[in-house]
């Protein structure tokens, strides 16, 4: 069993991923949102190791409610950010060739 800290430490290093995923899908920078999500996902895997046998108590389970909630407020607004650009490429791959819009996505006609 891991102790609270520790418990803590792992929930709070997946929120500060999640954050910096929201700011990069903001920003624009897809690449390095897609780096992120790596690491988040390797975060994630490992909470079934760090959930397991960990007894919490009252405050201890409303910080932990706080955590998850900011973790999946942040994932919606990764969705929304990052939607509206597959749902464009999916339209332009239903109307076009896939390699008619490669060529548009590189500039070349």
């Amino acid at each position: 069993m891991k102790t609270t800290q520790e418990y803590f430490a792992h929930y709070e290093a997946i929120a500060t991923i999640s954050g910096q995923m929201l700011s990069a899908a903001r920003g624009g920078e897809w690449s390095e949102l897609k780096a992120l999500q790596g690491t988040y996902r390797e975060l994630v895997d490992k909470l079934k190791e760090v959930d397991s046998g960990s007894e919490l108590d009252e405050n201890a389970r409303a910080r932990k409610l706080d955590l998850v909630k900011k973790i999946l407020a942040d994932d919606a607004a990764i969705r929304d950010l990052t939607s509206p650009s597959l749902a464009r490429l999916s339209a332009l791959f239903t109307v076009n060739s896939p390699a008619r819009v490669l060529k548009k996505m590189v500039g070349l006609r």
